[in-house]
């Protein structure tokens, strides 16, 4: 016989950068594993540098970063870990961005505008990405922008099963806060039992980030228990906004739930103020201790990650985790 025979098991390792280390060591706690040892600093001008401090050579590698604030500088981090492990040899390199930056600039408004979350997926493929995993990305078209594997997650069960564990469902009302989020407002109103679904007519101003104008409530809210539901809450402006057009419409109790807890600029402040009894929020991005506040729940994304990771390196089936929805 020619050549050579390996018995060597495959390996997987996670590797993660200093975006988010809670939710990082959160995942590898879920998985049993310890993080690979990095060395990550930048040099006096802003120029970052990341070393693994072991080989990584011919590992299944899940490299972790959300996109939080400052955004650009925790991406091009995570391209330079990719692009470090594609020149250490790795096996197969998997991001893991909970939070997918640029996700909001996925076609153009209007002329002469780029396509960002396009260009954010090149980069990663570029730098050596062979596979992305993501949570909630704002538009489910972004998948189609990367050349190969994409995971797509969603928090909608942990939300819709936690919210449900705390209303009375009979009087639950699933809203949309504007007409693109129906189709995942059926699918909260699937799992929770079928409960009816309304949705707030909004209009925005391409010209105009982080603002818009609320119109009237499409649906009947009269003495129900409204969950207002979307992707991530950014400056607060239209959910807060949306809360107040439910009271005014007769709603009884208003939930906001949403995957990332961006909460820009006057977001808490908005929250805070808002006539919502609860806000329901998952650990995709951090949030300080000065953005909690009473009726902030966080709950944990690690353990739907954990499983995902699993599935991917053991070469089972993430479509799984969520109840035949791919």
């Amino acid at each position: 016989m020619t050549g050579i025979t390996q018995n060597n098991a495959k390996r997987m390792v996670l590797i993660a950068g200093r975006s988010h280390p809670e939710l990082a060591q959160a995942v590898a706690d879920n998985l049993g594993v310890e993080l690979v040892p990095t060395r990550a600093y930048n040099f006096a001008n802003g120029e970052i540098f990341v070393r693994f401090e072991e080989s990584i050579r011919g590992c299944d590698v899940f490299v972790l970063q959300t996109h939080t604030a400052p955004v650009n500088e925790w991406i091009m981090e995570h391209l330079l870990m990719v692009d470090a492990l594609k020149r250490a040899s790795a096996k197969r390199i998997t991001v893991v961005a909970p939070f997918y930056g640029y996700a909001r600039q996925d076609k153009k408004s209007r002329g002469r505008e780029p396509i960002t979350a396009r260009l954010m997926a090149d980069l990663f493929k570029t730098a050596g990405a062979d596979r992305l995993m993501c949570v909630d990305l704002h538009t489910s078209q972004i998948q189609g922008f990367f050349d190969g594997p994409v995971d797509h997650l969603f928090a909608l069960p942990m939300l819709a099963n936690y919210v449900g564990s705390k209303v009375d469902r009979t009087r639950l009302t699933i809203v949309s806060p504007d007409s693109g989020r129906v189709r995942v407002a059926e699918r909260w109103s699937d799992l929770l039992g079928g409960c009816p679904i309304a949705f707030i007519h909004k209009t925005r101003d391409p010209r105009v980030p982080n603002e818009s104008t609320t119109g009237r409530v499409v649906g009947d809210v009269q003495g129900q228990t409204c969950v207002v539901i979307d992707d991530m809450i950014d400056t607060a402006g239209t959910i807060t906004k949306a809360v107040e057009a439910l009271f005014d419409a007769g709603a009884a109790d208003v939930i906001i739930a949403a995957t990332h807890a961006v909460l820009s600029g006057p977001a808490v402040e908005r929250l805070k103020s808002s006539r919502a009894s609860e806000v329901v929020v998952t650990n995709t991005l951090p949030i300080s201790e000065d953005q909690k506040f009473d009726g902030l729940t966080v709950l944990s994304i690690a353990p739907l990650l954990g499983r995902a990771i699993r599935e991917v390196f053991e070469d089972g089936s993430v479509t799984s985790l969520f109840d035949g929805h791919s």
